[in-house]
């Protein structure tokens, strides 16, 4: 059963409409503080802001493990709470939880970036946009805009217990300290396309993003390792240039045409995929919508909130160093990828 003190956390976390409990005031100032004084972070330290760096990641830690706190009392409560008073509550602690996992996760984000350029941390969203309690607050206090379709899903039928983790891609991870996780990214890039792995497809699909703008990469974790990501370049225009000039040619060299005839009917598919001609984006779109995103998700997947965190995580992060809108390229042949970003409105 709920220990008391997680009956008091879910307590906290919806007090009042317009009163919050100890718990919820801590993660919004903790939240609002933190993006306050992000331009701290990552400047080259001086004497005098050494110790308001050190400040930053230690006030970032204790939200990041507020937010974590949080996603297991839900992932508790699923496993432990009467049906009848689930079904009541859950939809109300779900999104709480999708929500933290994103918050989380761009703290963490700010705190990886490494360049002096302002961060642009405005929101433009109608206050009707908005929705209240914490939920709210914490919606208002992201970047994302007028992206508000991503925030209105119906809960699961089905509650799942299913703890997730949601971050950014890490120093470490492509340094090798943490090496199963590129692999593991490049394999779950394949979903859409393949139920088998092919490293040359995987490569073409995520490869790109992860060696030129890794920045902009996420990772979604669950107990069984990553199961999904969203990466993204900010200007796409200069990304695609760099892609098809620079590094699609370095691994059409690595993979030339004639291993077809050795590889299975897959790897085949994946070389002639690899050698295609890449589709051109017209200008008027790159105009428009100056940022290209791509995600996906492990068919193990199926709570939506999830993915749903993950796209608002990369569109933060996006619009936060000043992009006005982003487009992902799909194939309308590609039934699963077109279902996939429907669902995330």
């Amino acid at each position: 059963p709920l220990t008391l003190g997680e009956v008091q956390m879910l307590v906290e976390l919806f007090y009042l409409p317009y009163h919050h409990g100890p718990l919820a005031q801590h993660l919004l100032e903790h939240f609002r503080w933190l993006r306050a004084n992000s331009l701290s972070v990552g400047v080259p330290a001086t004497a005098s802001d050494a110790h308001e760096g050190t400040q930053w990641h230690a006030r970032a830690q204790s939200f990041q493990l507020l937010c974590a706190q949080t996603c297991r009392l839900h992932s508790r409560f699923v496993s432990s709470a009467g049906r009848a008073l689930l079904y009541d509550l859950h939809p109300y602690l779900w999104d709480i939880r999708n929500m933290l996992l994103t918050t989380s996760a761009f703290v963490l984000w700010l705190g990886c970036q490494n360049n002096t350029a302002p961060i642009l941390l405005g929101s433009d969203a109608e206050p009707w946009a908005r929705r209240g309690g914490l939920f709210g607050e914490l919606q208002a206090l992201l970047p994302v805009g007028n992206s508000c379709d991503l925030f209105y899903h119906p809960p699961p039928l089905f509650p799942s217990s299913q703890l997730y983790v949601l971050r950014p891609l890490l120093p470490l991870d492509k340094v090798g300290v943490a090496w199963p996780v590129l692999p593991a990214l490049m394999k779950h890039a394949l979903l859409s396309c393949h139920p088998e792995t092919d490293p040359a497809l995987a490569g073409r699909l995520l490869g790109s993003f992860l060696s030129l703008s890794p920045e902009y990469t996420f990772v979604l974790e669950d107990e069984d390792g990553p199961c999904g990501y969203a990466a993204g370049a900010l200007c796409a225009e200069g990304f695609l240039r760099q892609r098809d000039s620079s590094w699609l040619p370095a691994l059409r060299h690595k993979y030339p045409q004639d291993l077809g005839a050795a590889s299975s009917a897959l790897g085949q598919e994946a070389l002639l995929f690899f050698h295609a001609e890449t589709p051109t984006v017209p200008l008027p779109v790159l105009r428009r919508f100056p940022s290209l995103v791509q995600l996906g998700t492990a068919p193990r997947v199926l709570d939506v909130g999830a993915s749903r965190s993950l796209a608002i995580c990369l569109l933060s992060a996006l619009r936060a160093n000043g992009s006005r809108g982003v487009f992902c390229q799909v194939s309308d042949a590609d039934r699963q990828q077109l279902s996939f970003y429907s669902k995330l409105g």
